[in-house]
Order: structure tokens, then C-alpha cells, then sequence
């Protein structure tokens, strides 16, 4: 009998440090019932698609699971594709903080920066 090992793939999203950090971050003040932290790529915005990062309290068995050292982190499965090998960075500077994306699949922004399209 043969067996077939898989090696185990990388995860569609790769969250820098800073990133990691801000889900701990997130994860310390979340509301209570919440289990971990998702990313999602909402239709909105002048290009299309729009990244929206929100607490969620049950898991969908077809989204990526990341664990991360402060919580679990999700991809919504419908947005995988669009997120294929993308780093998620959080940055702050004087006058602003959030999350930062390079997306290799993103074929173009909007002018403000706030959706892509692929």
C-alpha cells in the first residue's frame, strides 16, 4: 500500500509581523464571542473590489484558516483567488494607521487607493 503525503501549501495571504501584531492587538479588545479576525474582498469602490477586515464569531469550513500567535486570522473562501500571494502590513505613521496590502493579482486601484481590480 502506497501512501501520499502532502506537503502543506502556503497560505494565500502572508501577514508581516506588524500585521500578525494587530491581530493580537485586535484579538485582546475583541467583543466577546468573537473568534478570530476576517479578511474579505467586498464588491465596493470605484475599481470593484474593496478589503474589508472584520471580527466574525463562527468559522465557515471553506474559508482559509491562518493561526497566528495572537488569534486566528480568515480568508473568506470567494476572496482566496483574488488574494493569491498577497502580504497584509499594518502601518502607522502621524496620520494614519491601517492595514496595507500588495496584491500581485490587482491589475489596477483607484485613485484614492480604497479598491482594486484584478
Amino acid at each position: 500500500m502506497t501512501v501520499t503525503t502532502r506537503k502543506p501549501r502556503p497560505a494565500a495571504v502572508l501577514l508581516t509581523p506588524n500585521a500578525e501584531a494587530r491581530v493580537a492587538k485586535l484579538m485582546s479588545e475583541a467583543p466577546e464571542g468573537a473568534i478570530g479576525v476576517k479578511l474579505s474582498t467586498p464588491r465596493r469602490g470605484c475599481s470593484g473590489l474593496a478589503y474589508s477586515v472584520d471580527y466574525i464569531d463562527a468559522a465557515n469550513p471553506l474559508d482559509e484558516k491562518i493561526e497566528t500567535p495572537g488569534g486566528l486570522f480568515f480568508i473568506d473562501s470567494a476572496s482566496v483567488l483574488y488574494l493569491i500571494g498577497s502580504t497584509m502590513d499594518w502601518v502607522e505613521d502621524d496620520f494614519t494607521a491601517g492595514f496595507v496590502f500588495n496584491n500581485p493579482n490587482a491589475k489596477g486601484t483607484c485613485g484614492c487607493g480604497e479598491s482594486f481590480t484584478v
